[in-house]
């Protein structure tokens, strides 16, 4: 046993993960195949973007705002521009005459009343006004990094301050300081969904109505590694390149276009590890073209980095919703509908910040596992003084499922109904799929009713009294809290499925998601390998590359294995029909009597009736080699350049139950218990998927209780580093009982559901009706988030 385990110990130190421990059938789909890239990022050889540097490269530093809002009278960049190594000092000024456009500015909905929502210009470097601190109004490129940052710090930006509001529904109160003149009131879009007149009816004719306003706070998104990026231009070719992390290097060119305002083709993005992003890294941020343009300028690669305390300013935020969640239910607690009316806070601009969140995504989201008979949401999208918020590990998913689930806990003992039997009464059935619910969405696939029955068992729902006993004698309160979750997946896009047999006998995988941690590699590998048997070691992934695509959709949503595993399946699908024609000519038979099969050697091209066969590999070398000569009028090889259309939503969904207890003495809460079951649809890698439920249940947990950006009267940030600012640690986090029941989908040809942002959606609701419910004797109904010590023990003494 010591000799095993030391020899595989030599094994990954010596560089490589050893495949030759697995047999084929160990990289089939469903397997816990090891991430393909761990061992290189254990040993500390990834590369990320501030890992990289170019010939000669200068460094860029930005001037931001001090203040939140605030006219600019000048900028006198005099100092800074004399001081050492200082080669530039750039105003958006600069930029506009120099030809550069705007920020793009996001999806367009349209306002309830029919109208186009507005859209305010965003130059690149602010221009008139500031209206959040850390507002870019000039960037300083040096020679070294430190002589940026010195310059920066002497570059003086006088600026008449104005009121600055930084709560939603302050900014569409009367009065309320206009952010941008051009869009009145503050609204970016005023967006109504369902019928309000059949809506008002039922809750007219509800038995009982519970109503419950809930603060989605704020929150920091904190990747573990900062936005970093290199821009280069190149007079010859008059191609500009852009290095960073993202989310999709396609999406990313596509959003640089009206910026420089080049052509598509003059543009491309490289993009290799990524240290987290959760949705934040997805945008174009004003960094990105300034940097470019200084390359143009100089004639010289500028590279800019973020510090961890600019990033609390310059990155987009996530949440930040104020809503009025309203229930109608009849005598026996069934739901008749459900109304949801408030505010999103967009932030200062919306290249950085979405509207979907508080609207489209809330609507999608909301109704969960039950069956809703009506549903109505009306939200205002409104630009305040702060960082813009854009996506953040859910992006309106987790919220509309913590919406519904507060809800149906409130009512439950509003209505002293237990809260498994209220669920259980309003659960949509398998005999009703697919089910259209009032959002517009069809149900596929799912069986609600087993999992939440599936999870009460896992964690000893019937024993929960005997727990409770035993942390009341130690001075602890303890409950328990469900969250039944069901999540919509990204929107279809199309996605490349390229499959390129290549010069040293591997195999690449080409596709436009990007893997910014989740581990692509091994499952598109498992995918490809289970239709094409190319040996598992043998198969490589490419996504960083925008001159490399055809399409891509980027990572987002929880689509990824649904957008590039179909792409890779349909692509490989395309490989075999190539295969067969070009098998025909080598082993000398037609093509209709050609067979694919995967055997124990791998995919094997055979003669039907025979034992005539070539393998799929040996096939790819006869054709590098030269070994076979063919005819024009046969494929001259097997690669693929394949473009799938995108897959319908899928719906993943799971009952994670959660116990805590709380000090009443300190207002300190623990979770000292998390139980899950989930239908992730047919699952890939159970390895990888388990991971992706306990990041995102632990990001969960650190909204619950931990994490809340608060702005002062100003508009000042008040929780501007990690001194101010709480992120969950180890020891915040529980033990994880993970259980599935997969129902496969019926929306894409692997059966997969998604699943990176499921743990979200479980862990909010689950975890704040636990505190809830150990708050209740006390008779409280409900806390938000962050339940942190303080607000605990002020919600207790409140009440005693």
């Amino acid at each position: 046993m010591l000799q095993g385990t030391m020899a595989s110990r030599d094994r990954r130190m010596n560089g490589q993960v050893d495949l030759s421990q697995f047999s084929e059938e160990k990289y089939a789909v469903g397997q816990p195949v090891p991430r393909k890239e761990d061992p290189v990022l254990l040993r500390g050889e990834g590369r990320y973007s501030d890992d990289l540097s170019l010939p000669g490269q200068a460094h860029a530093v930005m001037v931001r705002s001090n203040a939140a809002h605030g006219v600019i009278r000048s900028i006198d960049s005099e100092a800074a521009k004399a001081m050492p190594g200082v080669l530039a000092v750039l105003t958006g000024q600069d930029l506009i005459d120099a030809g550069l456009g705007d920020m793009p500015s996001g999806m367009s909905f349209k306002m309830r009343d029919g109208g186009e929502m507005p859209k305010p210009v965003q130059p690149i470097l602010t221009t008139d006004k500031v209206r959040f601190v850390g507002d870019p109004v000039a960037m300083v490129v040096a020679e070294t990094a430190k002589q940026a940052k010195d310059a920066a710090e002497a570059v003086f930006v006088d600026i008449d301050t104005l009121p600055a509001v930084t709560d939603a529904a302050a900014a569409a109160a009367a009065g309320a300081p206009l952010v941008h003149e051009g869009t009145p009131g503050n609204v970016i879009l005023d967006f109504h969904h369902g019928d309000s007149a059949a809506v008002a009816a039922a809750f007219a004719r509800a038995a009982h109505v519970t109503r419950v306003r809930i603060r989605n706070s704020r929150v920091v998104v904190c990747p573990m590694e900062p936005r970093s990026a290199i821009g280069e231009y190149d007079p010859g070719s008059e191609r500009w390149t852009l290095r960073v992390g993202s989310q999709g290097v396609f999406n990313m060119r596509q959003l640089l276009v009206g910026p420089l305002k080049a052509p598509v083709e003059k543009i491309r993005v490289l993009t290799g590890n990524v240290g987290g992003s959760f949705g934040m890294k997805s945008s174009c941020y004003p960094e990105y073209p300034a940097i470019l343009y200084a390359s143009r300028l100089l004639g010289r690669a500028v590279k800019w980095t973020d510090e961890r305390g600019e990033s609390f300013l310059s990155d987009s935020h996530g949440r930040d919703h104020d809503m009025e969640q309203e229930l109608a239910l009849d005598a026996a607690g069934r739901i008749l509908a459900l109304r949801i009316t408030g505010y999103g806070n967009i932030g200062a601009y919306l290249s950085n910040g979405t509207v979907l969140q508080p609207t489209g995504n809330i609507v999608r989201n909301s109704i969960g596992v039950y069956a809703t008979p009506l549903q109505e949401v009306t939200a205002k999208a409104m630009f305040t003084n702060t960082s813009p918020v854009g996506p953040y590990r859910g992006a309106g998913r987790p919220e509309g499922n913590y919406y519904i689930e507060r809800l149906l806990d409130t009512a439950a003992r509003e209505m002293s109904i237990d809260p498994v039997e209220i669920r259980r009464r309003n659960h949509i059935q398998p005999d009703a799929l697919p089910y259209k619910t009032p959002a517009g969405t069809t149900y596929d696939s799912g069986d609600f009713p087993v999992i939440l029955d599936k999870a009460l068992a896992a964690a000893d729902w019937d024993g929960f009294a005997v727990r409770k006993k035993a942390s009341a004698e130690r001075g602890k309160l303890r409950g328990r809290g469900i969250g039944q979750y069901l999540e919509v997946t990204g929107p279809p896009a199309k996605e490349m499925g390229g499959i390129r047999f290549e010069a040293d006998g591997t195999v690449t995988i080409i596709t436009g998601t990007l893997d910014y941690g989740q581990g692509h590699a091994s499952p598109f590998a498992q995918v490809l390998a289970s239709r094409l048997g190319i040996p598992f070691d043998k198969i490589n992934l490419l996504q960083g590359d925008s001159d490399e695509l055809l399409a891509g959709g980027g990572t987002g949503g929880s689509k990824s294995l649904m957008a590039s595993g179909t792409a890779i399946v349909e692509g490989a699908e395309k490989v075999r029909e190539a295969g067969r024609k070009i098998a025909a000519h080598v082993l000398e038979a037609a093509e209709a009597d050609i067979e694919f099969e995967i055997a124990s050697g791998g995919g094997q091209f055979r003669i039907a009736g025979t034992d005539r066969s070539i393998g799929i590999m040996a096939l790819a070398e006869e054709i590098r080699s030269g070994g076979v000569s063919l005819p024009d009028d046969v494929p001259q090889t097997l690669s693929v350049s394949h473009v799938a259309e995108g897959p319908p939503f899928a719906y993943p969904n799971g009952c994670h139950i959660a116990e805590v207890e709380v000090d009443p003495e300190t207002g300190v809460t623990e979770v000292v218990r998390y139980h899950m079951v989930n239908d992730f649809g047919v699952i890939v890698n159970p390895m990888l998927v388990e991971g992706q439920a306990h990041g995102g249940i632990v990001q969960g947990i650190g909204q619950a209780f931990l994490e809340h950006v608060v702005y002062d009267e100003s508009g000042q940030p008040m929780t501007g580093s990690y001194m101010d600012y709480a992120l969950p640690r180890a020891n915040d986090a529980p033990m994880f009982n993970f259980g599935s029941h997969p129902v496969p989908a019926k929306t894409n040809l692997l059966g997969s559901k998604g699943c990176g942002e499921a743990g979200c959606a479980g862990a909010l609701p689950s975890v704040m009706n636990a505190l809830v419910d150990a708050l209740s004797m006390y008779g409280i109904k409900h806390i938000d988030m962050p339940a942190t010590p303080l607000r605990v023990w002020e919600a207790i003494r409140a009440k005693v």
